[in-house]
């Protein structure tokens, strides 16, 4: 029994050493064997596991690849709706042209009812509110409007002088001075009455704007200080 395991092991043995010999002598060979074995285990195994779809299959399951997503366009912009302040400006053209009408009706206002606030929008307001004993400002507001609306103040017609008169003339009230004088007591200076008619009182207040101003002091209502106060009011005063 000994020697016949003696004999197995001494087979073995030689068994190696021919095949290491074998593999010494032709290692090109022994390695194409070794991959086309492996190969053919790669095979079978694919066949037998790895295949789910039918034939032909890739020997290894690979991912599919990522498809790429469809391209959107981008959508077009969106109108935007108007600004709120182009309303708010029509409403406003529309309140002061619904204002001019309802003077021009009352004798105040003889100009189009163009929704434009002007000299003489202005100058038809303040008569307007002196004559109807208002307290209200001198504005383009709804509450105005009303009160134009509301009350029954009518405008004095006052017969204009005659023409041979040069004194009459002269005393006669001006829609110039006029103008000067509310502009000039809207920025205090002094208690000026909005009579049209160049006093004393007017002579002052335009000298002290001249000073303050460093125009030249003269109290004259020249053409240069109905600029300055047209400038400082934001509205032409003729």
């Amino acid at each position: 029994m000994r020697r016949r395991k003696e004999r197995e092991q001494h087979v073995v043995v030689r068994t190696a050493g021919n095949v290491a010999a074998a593999i010494g002598r032709h290692p090109r060979e022994f390695v194409g064997i070794v991959m086309g074995t492996i190969a053919m285990f790669a095979i079978f195994i694919n066949a037998l596991f790895l295949q789910k779809g039918p034939h032909p299959a890739p020997i290894f399951v690979t991912r599919p690849f990522m498809q790429a997503e469809p391209s959107v366009a981008p959508r077009a912009a969106l109108p935007q709706p108007a600004p709120a302040a182009d309303a708010a400006a029509a409403n406003r053209t529309q309140l002061i042209a619904d204002i001019q009408r309802e003077l021009s009706r009352r004798g105040f206002y003889d100009g189009a009812a163009d929704g434009v606030w002007g000299a003489k929008t202005d100058t038809a307001v303040r008569d307007f509110i002196q004559a109807a004993g208002l307290t209200v400002g001198p504005e383009a507001t709804e509450g105005l409007l009303r009160a134009i609306v509301a009350s029954q103040a009518k405008a004095e017609r006052v017969a204009p002088p005659p023409h041979n008169d040069p004194i009459a003339d002269l005393i006669a009230p001006s829609k110039r001075v006029l103008a000067v004088q509310r502009a000039l007591s809207d920025f205090g200076y002094g208690q000026i009455k909005a009579t049209g008619i160049y006093d004393t009182t007017t002579r002052d207040a335009v000298a002290k704007f001249e000073r303050d101003h460093r125009l030249p002091v003269t109290g004259e209502i020249s053409d240069r200080v109905v600029r300055e106060l047209a400038a400082m009011t934001g509205r032409p005063l003729e």
